[in-house]
This record gives structure tokens, C-alpha cells and sequence, in this order.
């Protein structure tokens, strides 16, 4: 790679991408979701292994997560008890896929990574009609959902989340509609809690296992921050169904790049 005599490392256009992506990555998982397709493969591209590519990209977008939390108390405290059990799950499964993630040789993750971003991309896909249904159901009042079951499939998806991550809120709001909450509003304040719960436990063990590069985690977690700041105007100016159909181009692109690479 070339370099002007007498500029410092730090402008190499490595970092100036890590930055630009973290940035549009703050602003995607702010208006639309998905930002994990673009934060992974920038870490990956600052010449890290494949698993602290992905657990510096985690603890990275983690920090914006935690306004969704705010945004949603009032719900939260409406259903305190289930948020506080799927919370719990949330942990369990967190810690459960984060240690397995952190116990993954490289070159099987490395592997594993574009059906990883192609099933999420997937999911992306179909979550705009599948909430559009949900929504025009959410007037139908809800059967009773069982405890047990909820909590199992809550862990399910939240070792996902410890694991990889990218499109398991769509997993989340499609079980809990499984179980019988219509609601969105009440969805979304659940999902959150667990997926809050799941980030936290897999960030705090990435960073005590050495997993994290701290030089280009805070790069991309004060850019991130800026972005997702600055997307309020967007996301009232851009359709949905623009900025979806833009994530899941990511998504796939990202995926196919994979497999090209890895073939």
C-alpha cells in the first residue's frame, strides 16, 4: 500500500473507511437497522483476525443501543415482569454465544461468516412485510403466551446475538408475535430488553477475554455515536423502503464478497 512521504498512519485510507463505515453503520442501525454489515467487514479490513473483527464491531455499535432502552421504559415498565424474564434469558444466551464465538477456531468462523451475513440479510428481507402484517394484527387482543416457551426462544435468539447478531431483533419481534403479543409498541419494548440484556453480557466478556482492539473500537464507536446522532433528519426524509432495500443490498453484497473471498 502506498504512502505519501511524511503523512502520518493515521489517514490511511483503512481508517478513513473504518470511520465512514461506523458512521453510516450509527445511521443505519438508527433509521432502519443492519449496521453490522458494514462495521464487520470495516474491522475485518483493518487487517484483525475474523473474531475480533466481529466482537470490535459488537462493543463498537453497542453504545447506541442503549437510547432504545430510554426510548421505551414507558413499555417496559407495562410488562416489567416479562421484560425482566426476557432479560434474563437475554443474559443466558448472550453469555452462552459470546464464550462459544470467543472458543470458535478463526478460520471456521471466517467460514461461517457469509451464510452468517447472507441469512441475516434474508431475515432483513422479509421483516418489512412481516411488521407491515403485524401491524394491521395489532388491534387483535392477545392470547395468553406461556412463560416457558417465550424464555427458551428468547435464549435462542440471544445466543445468536452473542454470536453474531445482525438482523436478531427481526427474530425476536417474529417469536414473541408467535406467542400471541400483537402490540408493537409492546413487541419492541420486549425486544429491546432482551437484546440490551444479550449486548451487554457478550461485550463485557469480548472485553475481558482481550477480544476487543480498543484503537479501532473507540474509532468506530465515537463515529457510530455521531452518525446514529444525526440521522434524525434522514430517516423523516427517506422512505423505509429505501433505506431497507439499501441494507439488504448491503447485506448480500457483503455476503457475496465473502464467498468470493473465501472460495
Amino acid at each position: 500500500m502506498l504512502h505519501l512521504s511524511g503523512l502520518p498512519y493515521f489517514i490511511d485510507w483503512h481508517w478513513l473507511w473504518l470511520a465512514v463505515a461506523a458512521f453510516l453503520a450509527g445511521v443505519l442501525n438508527a433509521v432502519a437497522g443492519g449496521g453490522t454489515f458494514l462495521s464487520f467487514p470495516a474491522m475485518l479490513g483493518m487487517k484483525i483476525l475474523p473474531i475480533q473483527a466481529n466482537a470490535t464491531s459488537s462493543v463498537a455499535i453497542w453504545p447506541g443501543q442503549l437510547t432504545s432502552v430510554a426510548a421505551y421504559r414507558d413499555d417496559i415498565r407495562k410488562n416489567l415482569r416479562l421484560a425482566m424474564l426476557m432479560s434474563a434469558a437475554g443474559f443466558i444466551g448472550g453469555t452462552a454465544g459470546a464464550l462459544v464465538l470467543i472458543n470458535t477456531p478463526q478460520r471456521t468462523f471466517l467460514h461461517l461468516v457469509p451464510w452468517l451475513l447472507l441469512a441475516s440479510a434474508s431475515i432483513f428481507a422479509v421483516s418489512g412485510p412481516v411488521s407491515r402484517l403485524l401491524e394491521a394484527r395489532k388491534t387483535v387482543p392477545a392470547g395468553p403466551a406461556r412463560r416457558l416457551p417465550v424464555f427458551l426462544a428468547t435464549a435462542a435468539v440471544c445466543f445468536y446475538i452473542g454470536y453474531f447478531g445482525a438482523g436478531a431483533g427481526f427474530l425476536l419481534i417474529t417469536a414473541l408475535s408467535l406467542f400471541g403479543y400483537k402490540d408493537l409498541h409492546e413487541i419492541n419494548a420486549l425486544k429491546v430488553a432482551a437484546a440490551t440484556s444479550a449486548n451487554v453480557i457478550a461485550c463485557i466478556i469480548f472485553a475481558v477475554s482481550g477480544e476487543v482492539v480498543w484503537r479501532y473500537c473507540l474509532v468506530a464507536m465515537i463515529a457510530c455515536a455521531i452518525g446514529g446522532y444525526s440521522s434524525a433528519r434522514l430517516a423523516r426524509r427517506v422512505p423505509q423502503s429505501v433505506l431497507r432495500g439499501l441494507v439488504v443490498a448491503i447485506g448480500l453484497g457483503m455476503a457475496a464478497w465473502f464467498f468470493w473471498r473465501n472460495g
